[in-house]
């Protein structure tokens, strides 16, 4: 009941951004419901001028909400068909990864970008732009305004990807019999899954390719979102190891550091786990499950728990967006987008040399 009174508010606002952008994020895909969602926070928390009443339930869906959307997103992941047809792309994967983590790690030193926000557009970049980030987000402590700068950098290199990226294809000589070269370099090197599915199914579209494109884009794009699991188990092992370094070289007694609350096991991800565990349910239930008719239902209850954790991304996001300051956004906006400029075209240039070396095209 306590839970209830201190933090219905802010749900209930959270509520009332995200129904309308669920629903127009499927009218306007290219965009998608948490840019929309998080664009729309920002323009109505304006206009409220006492927030305290709704802080605590803001934090709740910002943090809480944002963690179990990570969780659903295991559940229709199957591990064994996406290690297999994830094979070809994986040498892309590793190095568009490695490119965009070296680039925001470089302009994070050179332009003295914050790291927090550094961190976030390299993952975000790297691997699957919002989901990835609200994995990271709480490992590494950032705040709300720094998950809703990292949030539309990534997004508006989504948008813009969805768009050129089809007419970009055909420039650079992509085959237009089949989807196989396109739908990797659009695994790859678009961020976020609804502007890889976009910029896909447009590649389909254009020369007639039924869902050829869309199914390898959408492999690829699975196998690149594993490697959430990897990267934020590292970054919490450092946060935990530089705490540690520091608590050790405080002025502070040994007895008060011998009582000191810090450990591992606080900052320790295990939302994580519980997203391994939602993929591995997944992968028994496919390998596992004969009956036709159990299958189906199976399948049913999956695509409901993908669509929860998608509902639940956009949730998270409108929370954020009301949360967060967009003067201070703009003002400190600048480097931020010249970082995520930056490695989304590194990404994209990567991307289509690994290919051109693997002779995919």
């Amino acid at each position: 009941m306590d839970f209830i009174k201190t933090n219905w508010k802010g749900i209930l606002i959270s509520l009332l951004i995200a129904i309308p952008s669920w629903f127009l994020g499927k009218l306007f895909p290219i965009v998608g419901g948490p840019v929309i969602a998080i664009i729309a926070g920002m323009i109505i928390t304006i206009f409220v001028k006492d927030k305290s009443s709704f802080e605590s339930g803001i934090k709740f869906t910002s943090k809480k909400i944002l963690q179990w959307a990570v969780i659903l997103l295991g559940f229709g992941l199957d591990l064994g068909v996406v290690a297999k047809t994830g094979v070809q792309s994986l040498p892309i994967i590793c190095s568009t990864i490695a490119t965009s983590l070296i680039v925001a790690f470089m302009l994070c030193k050179l332009a003295k970008i914050p790291g927090n926000i550094s961190t976030l557009i390299g993952v975000g970049s790297s691997i699957c732009g919002g989901s990835a980030i609200a994995a990271t987000a709480p490992v590494i402590g950032a705040d709300d305004e720094e998950v809703a700068q990292a949030i539309s950098v990534i997004f508006f290199f989504n948008v813009l990807a969805a768009i050129i990226f089809p007419y970009f294809g055909q420039m650079v000589g992509f085959s237009t019999t089949n989807g196989e070269a396109f739908g990797i370099f659009a695994g790859t090197a678009v961020n976020d899954t609804s502007s890889v599915t976009a910029c896909a199914s447009t590649w389909d579209a254009m020369w007639n390719l039924g869902s050829e494109t869309l199914d390898k884009a959408v492999t690829v794009k699975l196998t690149r979102t594993l490697a959430i699991i990897p990267i934020t188990l590292v970054l919490a092992l450092y946060k935990a190891s530089k705490a540690k370094k520091a608590l050790a070289s405080s002025d502070v007694s040994n007895e008060t550091k011998s009582t000191s609350s810090f450990s591992l096991k606080k900052i320790f991800p295990w939302f994580i786990l519980y997203f391994i565990a939602a993929s591995l349910i997944t992968t028994l239930c496919y390998n596992f499950v004969s009956n036709p008719d159990v299958m189906n239902v199976v399948k049913d209850i999956f695509k409901f728990l993908k669509n929860c954790s998608k509902f639940f991304i956009i949730l998270a996001m409108a929370a954020i967006g009301f949360n967060t300051n967009i003067i201070k956004l703009v003002k400190t906006g600048g480097k931020p987008l010249i970082m995520g400029a930056c490695c989304w075209i590194c990404i994209t240039a990567v991307s289509l040399l690994m290919q051109h070396v693997m002779r995919l095209w």
